[in-house]
């Protein structure tokens, strides 16, 4: 089987303009019906693709979006709405445009939503470059009036001098922005013999970044090789500018976002994907191993975990994005009353103050500085060590039994993918599938044991019921202590027979 980069897009960019097109000339544009519809999975054998799925940043953390089934029983990438695409012509997304206020108002909150969910959502275009007497700088931006402060120290990562190329998922303020970094060596004494620039987007969400990995990437050569031209960055910010949400209140926020795609999400139950770059979630558990366990129940309790690894910074943020999928939960009302799980990708000092407000986030950095820093975080990750100064979280560093037979679980599936992949040419089933569901599954099992306990005449956990959730009574107890008090289930009662080991 081949395996996948790290860097690789889930979706190669349809418009990025190729080698052989003059500079200047804008990117090709398709309709989004097209853009939709992409082949999105290379690893696939060829005219069939995998199971594919977007990012999205609906309420505490990656929310799911559903793919469309092809004629060929093969995945395509998915559209945000639960209905099938071209089920209605008239609700095609670049159709409300045209649509005036009397006649937005007589179609339904939830299509109009679902409509805008489609639609590109950029909300600035912009480079940044490496000087040699000034350090990091905005070079060039559209729009002109964009609050963009700091953005020059997300868009090129500390450290990044040590690479030649980069990918780095970051928020700034109330948006999530992708950016694509390069270095290119010069002969030049001003430059110091190395050109760096960087070329990034922001959007309302992350839910489409992954789609412009590839735009980027070409642009910022572009920029390295032709500095100062804009044209393609000009025509594409025309292109993909986000529109304002259907309020009509003229103002764009995460928060509009993040309300509808929980109505959105609320519709798809119980088919429920969770989105993820093709091959992310495949090499983040080869990576950790059995900690990927630790790391589950960490998340599942709505740590503040945070990442360090020195540059390239790309795959590290896939991590910070699959840690976040390891808390999925898809049983409605779970989860509501504790704090949201929320990806910050890539942090830098200048985040300090925005983390010292976070209940609850995963994020990655680049600065070592951040280690010293421990009211910032719960759990510090350094390559695989998982560690934590908090003394009542230490214990959950340890694997239990149930921890280990999980894990073996979940590599004896991932053979039998892999042998049903090579032996019968199964492009249907992807590792990104079986990892995220065995964990939606396991989270499902355990609320759903403590709902059904919680209902019951006698409201106490059992080592019987323990087990039933897939847990060890015994290593379990503290992980299961701390479940209790964060998801609110006061009301249960705790068998003695669940003593420590």
């Amino acid at each position: 089987m081949v395996e996948r980069s790290d860097r690789a897009p889930l979706l190669d960019w349809e418009e990025v303009p190729s080698a052989e097109k003059p500079e200047g000339e804008a990117p090709a544009t398709g309709n989004a019906k097209e853009r939709l519809s992409s082949p999105s999975n290379s690893r696939a054998p060829s005219g069939c693709s995998s199971p594919a799925f977007g990012w999205s940043s609906g309420p505490g953390g990656p929310t799911p979006t559903k793919s469309v089934s092809n004629t060929d029983g093969c995945s395509a990438p998915p559209a945000t709405s639960s209905d099938p695409v071209g089920k209605d012509e008239a609700l095609h997304p670049d159709t409300e445009e045209h649509l005036s206020d009397s006649e937005s108002m007589m179609v339904p909150l939830e299509d109009r939503m679902v409509k805008w969910e489609e639609k590109d959502q950029i909300v600035s275009v912009f480079v940044v470059t490496f000087n040699t007497r000034s350090g990091n700088m905005l070079e060039w931006c559209l729009p002109n009036d964009m609050d963009l402060d700091g953005v020059e120290f997300k868009a090129i990562a500390s450290g990044s001098h040590r690479v030649t190329t980069d990918f780095i998922y970051f928020r700034k303020g109330s948006f999530f922005g992708l950016a694509c970094f390069a270095n290119m060596p010069v002969e030049s004494t001003v430059e110091r013999g190395a050109r760096m620039k960087s070329v990034g987007i922001l959007s309302l969400s992350y839910t489409l970044l992954y789609r412009y990995m590839s735009f980027l990437e070409h642009q910022v050569r572009l920029q390295l090789q032709s500095p100062g031209h804009y044209s393609p960055l000009e025509a594409f910010y025309e292109d993909k500018r986000a529109l304002l949400p259907p309020s009509g209140d003229g103002v764009v926020t995460a928060c509009s976002v993040n309300a509808w795609g929980a109505a959105i999400n609320h519709s798809m139950h119980p088919e429920m994907k969770i989105t993820h770059p093709a091959g992310c979630m495949s090499q983040f558990i080869r990576f950790f191993g059995e900690q990927i366990m630790v790391l589950w129940k960490l998340a599942l309790l709505r740590r503040r975990i945070l990442i360090f690894s020195p540059p390239p910074v790309g795959v590290v943020c896939y991590r910070v994005y699959c840690c976040c999928c390891l808390a999925n939960i898809s049983i409605p009302g779970i989860g509501v009353a504790v704090p949201e799980f929320r990806p910050f990708f890539y942090v830098n000092v200048a985040d300090i103050s925005a983390l010292e407000k976070e209940l609850s986030y995963v994020a990655c950095t680049t600065e070592k500085i951040f280690e010293e820093k421990k009211d910032l975080y719960d759990v510090y990750v350094d390559n695989q060590n998982v560690k934590t100064n908090r003394d009542g979280l230490k214990p959950l560093l340890r694997l239990s039994t149930a921890d280990r037979e999980k894990y073996r679980k979940l590599t004896e599936q991932r053979q039998m993918l892999l042998y049903s992949q090579e032996e019968n040419g199964d492009c249907v089933s992807s590792e990104e599938d079986l990892f995220i569901l065995f964990f939606l599954e396991q989270n499902n099992r355990i609320f759903q044991t403590l709902s059904e306990v919680a209902g019951s005449s006698d409201p106490t956990l059992t080592p019987e019921s323990v087990r039933a959730m897939g847990l060890d009574p015994h290593g379990d107890r503290l992980f299961l202590l701390h479940l209790l008090e964060i998801y609110g289930y006061d009301s249960l009662l705790v068998s003695e027979q669940l003593c420590c080991s």
